[in-house]
């Protein structure tokens, strides 16, 4: 794979109450599908990769879209079934956002109300505390 400027991770750990199913593995190979088969530039544009734990463990399946420079968002109780094309809809918004900041109403579907965090990009964090200082 080429250079990517956003990653996309999901939680492999994560797991149904009482099930020893792990949502992640399925979330990954649904996703990278979709990416994959939307035609565009995503598939370029995003890396999909899976890391053990988030410490989202109450709100299964956990995932984060980040990338340089912009905002990192942290969605919870995502489902493999239902939401791909949310996601895949999540990324084209994503990818042309200069700092990666919207708000609930322009995110799509059910990531409007999973959203557990929006995290602003250290850069931008310096940036605004420098300009506080002077």
């Amino acid at each position: 794979m080429g250079h990517t400027s956003h990653k996309i991770t999901v939680c492999t750990s994560c797991r149904h109450k009482g099930t020893d199913c792990r949502p992640g593995y399925e979330l990954i190979a649904k996703l990278r599908a979709a990416i994959a088969a939307a035609g565009d530039s995503l598939s370029e544009e995003f890396e999909i990769s899976g890391v053990a734990c988030m410490a989202g463990c109450d709100r299964p399946c956990t995932m984060a879209y980040h990338g340089t420079r912009k905002a990192t968002y942290l969605f919870g109780d995502i489902d493999a079934a239902t939401d791909i094309d949310d996601l895949v809809a999540f990324a084209r918004l994503y990818g042309v956002l200069g700092d990666g900041w919207c708000s609930s109403v322009d995110r799509p579907g059910t990531l409007r109300r999973s959203t557990l965090a929006r995290v602003p990009a250290a850069i931008i964090a310096l940036e605004d505390s420098d300009q506080r200082a002077s």
